[in-house]
């Protein structure tokens, strides 16, 4: 028999969002944010673990409620608000190969500010990366709401320089001239382990792009982001993977549960 190729989905929920307070437990259409991640993982064939990194207890028995592993909790000094994701999948990693000799070949980043997923991404990019060897890891982008060819910066003498310099005059040119350029999306970024642990990046230098539809576009910062989201979410007819609480229970309505968590 063949044995199984490990694929271990993460998904990085610490307890202290600032933007929004509680945000990863906070219910967004009846279920707490973070099971919509966990749900990706759980029901992706490619993926044989889902594991919660967290500092907060709270944030771990909800991860657990809807299936997730929560093996331990991240040290405080790596859930702050400036703490980049390296240290974290470089501790959680170290950690798991310590404790269970546990060395996956691929790791899926799940971010729980992005909940919408069309069914089946996250078996894409887990194949996307394994059929390109060359690919040190895949990323979910999705075309940009404006093109940062129009964008610009100020400089040190208050005048406006182009954001983008390498077409002359961009930003006088029509749209259609530019070049396509694509967003970085918290939906999935797909990794091979050693890029993490060998190379010390959540990239590495050959970096593919899995493009997603641009309906799908979310990263929850605001309540604005939430409401939007949510109401998409909400939407039967709207294709997502959705998450049920382990023992299959529905969802609440989120009518009647939201309106005093904000």
């Amino acid at each position: 028999m063949v044995k199984r190729l490990e694929v271990l989905a993460v998904i990085p929920a610490r307890g202290g969002s600032k933007s929004i307070p509680r945000k990863n437990e906070r219910l967004f259409a009846g279920h707490p944010l973070l099971a919509y991640s966990i749900a990706a993982g759980a029901q992706a064939e490619s993926v044989t673990r889902v594991i919660v990194s967290t500092d907060d207890p709270v944030i771990a028995d909800a991860a657990r409620h809807y299936g997730a592993e929560v093996p331990f909790l991240r040290p405080t000094q790596l859930a702050q608000d400036g703490t980049p994701d390296l240290p974290v999948f470089e501790h959680l990693l170290e950690e798991l190969g310590q404790r269970e000799g546990y060395r996956p070949e691929v790791v899926v980043q799940l971010r729980p500010t992005s909940p919408l997923r069309p069914p089946g991404l996250v078996d894409r990019a887990v194949a996307f990366l394994l059929g390109t060897p060359e690919a040190d890891s895949v990323r979910g982008v999705v075309p940009p709401g404006q093109n940062p060819y129009k964008m610009w910066r100020i400089a040190a003498d208050g005048s406006l320089q182009p954001l983008l310099d390498d077409v002359p005059g961009a930003f006088n040119l029509p749209r259609q001239s530019l070049p396509p350029t694509y967003w970085q999306t918290g939906h999935i970024d797909a990794i091979r382990r050693r890029t993490i642990v060998e190379r010390h990046s959540m990239s590495g230098d050959r970096i593919w792009p899995l493009h997603i539809d641009a309906r799908y576009t979310d990263d929850i910062d605001t309540l604005q982001d939430w409401d939007r989201a949510e109401r998409l979410a909400m939407q039967a007819d709207f294709p997502l993977v959705r998450p049920s609480g382990r023992d299959g229970e529905q969802a609440v309505d989120p009518r009647h549960e939201l309106h005093d968590h904000r």
